[in-house]
């Protein structure tokens, strides 16, 4: 007769998952507003791409780092440091008022996820209270691909309906992470050290599996790099689709890829890596084949709203599926010992398709708004699991979801 899991191993479960979630939401907040800051601090399209890569290299920084620090010192001092450094970029973002605070919150963000997000998805693994562990890694990715979707949304929610849109939704997102610090802290010490000494690592491929990698890491990034030009246009397309600015309706249409691309993870889960590859190529084709329909619809805005919105649909689903084939792929041909190397192979091409989305932004959109609207960050991204999830007896391959961590 198998013993019920402790309530205590179900607490910390559901506290890690849910510090996971309010931590990958904040990274996406404000999308639905990110050509009102160009308006409001005069910002180039230079400056946007500078900001996009002060957040994509402070990730780096923090895998390299605070991968091999938490297998020194545990997850708790980690997780701790790392979520009260997401609430400080936000309080950073919130009270910008000119170019340098965004470059600060974007950096303090950028370390708060690079630091946590890997300690996290380990976690969860570790503490399954039913020992599932490739259940785990896969609801954790989801939950991150659904977060940062999540995120957009309840910006332009924010920002259209509520006061103070300004700093409302870094409020908000402060307000979330206390309990999740309260959560984290509660863990056991012992949980995540292995005891290693702490040296930086970079990120390498054993030779034998450098050839099969190559394949489904460019599915990977072409993923990303879709989906990233999909969201740097719909913002303009919905707008011009509905007739009108709606930052709701933006920041909906927005999430809305990411939101599908979670939710065809979940109900594609036991595809082979091989069709869900297949899959998610087509469904990336069709969907912007789709948008570019939406910009040629002139037969009215409720036309041209629908078919936008069909090919959000279409392109999440492809985003979704061409990644998740992707990762598992890539799970499968690289040795346990590699898969943290491999993750960050994928993590910097990701971020390369994120900035590539970015440079095709257009200002000025929302200027009507500008009066109510501050400082953007946007992101998402998924971190490095540290050794101890990967020693962990009879480790069950990492399911990976989609995720703009």
């Amino acid at each position: 007769m198998t013993r019920p899991p402790a309530v205590g191993s179900r607490i910390r479960y559901a506290g890690l998952g849910y510090a996971l979630t309010v931590l990958l939401t904040g990274t996406n907040l404000a999308t639905p507003l990110y050509a009102v800051y160009e308006h409001v601090f005069r910002l180039s399209p230079l400056d946007v791409t500078l900001l996009v890569a002060v957040y994509a290299a402070a990730v780096v920084a923090a895998l390299l780092i605070c991968g091999p620090l938490s297998d020194t010192v545990g997850y708790r001092p980690v997780l701790v440091t790392g979520l009260a450094a997401a609430a400080c970029g936000s309080a950073l973002l919130a009270a910008a008022t000119g170019p340098g605070w965004l470059f600060a919150g974007r950096a303090v963000q950028g370390l708060a996820v690079g630091a946590c997000s890997g300690a996290l998805t380990a976690g969860l693994v570790l503490t399954e209270p039913h020992g599932r562990r490739a259940r785990a890694s896969f609801l954790a990715a989801t939950a991150t691909t659904a977060a940062v979707g999540f995120g957009a949304v309840l910006a332009g929610a924010l920002a259209q309906y509520a006061p103070v849109p300004r700093v409302l939704s870094y409020l908000v997102e402060i307000a979330l992470l206390i309990p999740a610090v309260a959560a984290v802290a509660l863990l056991p010490g012992s949980l995540g050290r292995t005891g290693q000494r702490w040296q930086p690592r970079w990120p390498s491929l054993p030779a034998q599996v450098r050839a099969a990698f190559l394949a489904p890491a460019a599915v990977s990034l072409l993923a990303w790099a879709v989906a990233y030009v999909v969201l740097a246009l719909v913002p303009s397309y919905a707008a011009a689709a509905l007739g009108g600015s709606n930052l709701f309706a933006d920041g909906t249409a927005a999430g809305s890829l990411l939101l599908v691309a979670a939710l065809a993870q979940a109900v594609c889960r036991s595809w082979d890596p091989d069709r869900a590859q297949a899959a998610g190529l087509a469904g990336l084709s069709f969907g912007l084949l789709g948008l570019i329909a939406a910009g040629l619809v002139t037969a009215g805005p409720a036309d041209s709203a629908a078919v936008l919105f069909a090919a959000m649909a279409v392109a999440g689903c492809g985003q979704g599926l061409a990644f998740m084939g992707g990762l598992r792929r890539i799970n499968e041909i690289a040795p346990a010992q590699a898969r943290a190397g491999t993750r960050l192979h994928v993590l910097r091409g990701d971020l390369r398709g994120q900035r590539a989305g970015h440079r095709r932004r257009r200002p000025a959109r929302h200027a009507a708004r500008a009066d109510r609207v501050g400082p953007v960050v946007r992101g998402g991204t998924r971190g490095r699991v540290p050794a101890d999830a990967r020693r962990a007896a009879q480790p069950a391959p990492l399911e990976q979801g989609a995720g703009p961590t």
